[in-house]
């Protein structure tokens, strides 16, 4: 029985998407929920699966053309009797045939990031061992076969490019980097953004860390990271700043009786911010729970839509990338967003005493049209003393 394969149902906020890739062929035989192709959003990229066991018959929307909600994208043909009815091909072409399928079957079955680390480094997925779930590849393992040594040639390779040769390579921006730099540049022209800093001493929390970490882990199955602490201490200081927490929508100010806070994450197409939704709610370790999932599937590609929108304060992470010092930029309508830095030990005076201390840069950029200076150094004050002294934040002082 012949089907349409539908593009996902869009939200309102996404108007339409692109083919990125298809994964299969006319004529290849696929089984239920194998991925048949990956459509591009501003915000997410969101896989199309084979709703049953068939064969793909006719693609209509080839890559890089724009396709609205529930769009066809192509016409499916399901049922035993559609993988039974090709023609039998030659031997010799049956068994070239086969390792192909092979080959494209687990091409298919590997997450965005690593099919995209596969050919960027030109790999046939086929000779990578996989350790994951079922035998799939990870990322890890991409990168444990780039170790690898590879057998010495007999003989050199001609080179490609003559020396002394210069290269240029132009391709076009995906959807979401695209989206990307269109909010930021908005958000630079948009809004009196404007950014404070402070420093915050970090031994409190790890002397905490290394005293009940090990303990925090058994007990609840998760690490326990900075970021939760952050995120405890941002929400009470956003309570005792709601203007910190609000946003602009026109000549309104929406002031949020929640707190949902967004947590930048870097992924191989570009910046996210997951929302971690009602964190007033939680405790560290329900925080660190929702981080941790949000990491592996932004890695993944897996993030939803509903994952991503909303979202009322941010809070931005360079210090995982060795950055000592920056200025975030907002994100839109949000009018502010917390930037924390790389842990750097520097000496300090201390009641009159030089002392070494694990010390952080926090930098707090906010729309100037809403929040007053005072507000901004008061709110990003509050932040530093409850990180320092955690107790704080179980006492409610």
């Amino acid at each position: 029985m012949a089907i349409d394969i539908k593009a996902p149902q869009f939200p309102e906020s996404v108007a339409d998407g692109s083919v990125a890739a298809w994964h299969k062929k006319v004529g290849d035989k696929v089984t239920r929920d194998e991925v048949l192709a990956d459509i591009e959003t501003d915000k997410v990229v969101l896989e199309v699966v084979a709703p049953a066991d068939g064969v793909l018959t006719q693609i209509i929307k080839g890559e890089g053309e724009i396709v609205l909600s529930l769009e066809t994208l192509a016409i499916f043909e399901t049922g035993a009797a559609a993988l039974t009815s090709a023609p039998a091909a030659p031997v010799a072409e049956s068994v070239a045939a086969t390792a192909t399928t092979v080959a494209a079957a687990t091409a298919s079955d590997l997450a965005p990031s690593v099919r995209k680390a596969v050919a960027e480094n030109q790999l046939d997925a086929a000779q990578i061992a996989g350790t994951g779930r079922g035998g799939r590849i990870t990322k890890e393992d991409v990168v444990s076969h780039l170790s690898t040594p590879a057998p010495k040639a007999v003989a050199a390779a001609p080179l490609s490019l003559a020396v002394g040769e210069r290269v240029e390579k132009r391709v076009p921006m995906t959807r979401l980097r695209a989206k990307v730099a269109e909010r930021l540049l908005s958000a630079t022209q948009n809004t009196a953004m404007l950014t404070t800093f402070n420093e915050v001493n970090m031994k409190p929390i790890m002397e905490m860390r290394k005293a009940y970490g090990e303990r925090f882990e058994k007990r609840h199955g998760v690490r326990l990271g900075f970021m939760s602490f952050f995120v405890k201490a941002a929400v009470e200081a956003l309570k005792r700043f709601p203007a910190v927490n609000a946003s602009i929508d026109g000549n309104d100010i929406v002031y949020h009786g929640y707190h949902d806070v967004g947590v930048a994450v870097s992924s191989d197409r570009g910046l996210v911010v997951p929302i971690v939704r009602d964190a007033e709610r939680m405790n560290l370790a329900e925080i660190e729970k929702n981080i941790l999932e949000y990491g592996k599937k932004a890695k993944d590609g897996k993030l939803s839509i509903d994952d991503i929108t909303g979202g009322t304060f941010t809070i931005s992470n360079g210090g995982v990338f060795g950055s000592l010092l920056s200025t975030p930029i907002l994100n839109q309508p949000q009018t502010a967003i917390l930037g924390m830095h790389k842990i750097q030990e520097r000496p300090m005076a201390v009641k009159g005493e030089v002392v070494i201390l694990p010390m952080m840069y926090l930098a707090l950029s906010y729309d100037h049209r809403l929040i007053d200076g005072k507000e901004a150094v008061s709110f990003l004050v509050t932040i530093k003393d409850l990180v320092e002294d955690p107790a704080l934040l179980l006492l409610d002082l």
